[in-house]
């Protein structure tokens, strides 16, 4: 008899254990929620892309990594050069992945949409960006990527 009230006692546990992670998984979901929310206003931005800039990139992520000097013509790059000699190899041979500071704002604006764990943006008084971190899955460790936008110039004319 002893034996089936410990039994009980035990599904008893059990129960209130699975009920407590329940309600703390649907509090998480509801926070993930809020989270994603409050970051998506963060996205928004009152900067238009210009038509021609340059700019500096420095960027760390699997694709791409390095320093690059940017110019940008009718929101497609047309010019990329790296700093150091590991930068214009990757210029070379990645051209097409260099992105336009508008496709980085894409990026950041996907990134919340899909409910990234990390989507960060940093930005300048006249609203463009100046650091974009992204992470998709904090428990991936290939999927992060991290933008600094320097020397930003607007092509004048």
């Amino acid at each position: 008899m002893t034996a089936g009230r410990s039994r009980t006692r035990a599904r008893q546990v059990s129960a209130a254990g699975l009920l407590l992670v329940l309600a703390s998984a649907s509090a998480a979901c509801g926070s993930t929620q809020a989270t994603a929310t409050a970051e998506a206003a963060r996205t928004k931005t009152s900067w238009r892309e210009p038509a021609a800039y340059s700019y500096t990139l420095r960027a760390e992520s699997q694709v791409l990594a390095g320093e690059f000097r940017v110019r940008v013509e009718h929101g497609r790059v047309t010019e990329v050069t790296g700093v150091d000699e590991d930068s214009r190899r990757q210029a070379r041979e990645v051209f097409a992945q260099v992105p336009t500071i508008g496709s980085l704002l894409d990026r950041l604006d996907r990134a919340v949409a899909e409910h990234a764990d990390r989507a960060e943006a940093r930005y300048a008084a006249d609203g463009r960006p100046l650091r974009i971190s992204l992470d998709w899955d904090t428990n991936a460790i290939d999927d992060e990527a991290a933008y600094r936008i320097d020397a930003y110039r607007p092509a004048s004319g």
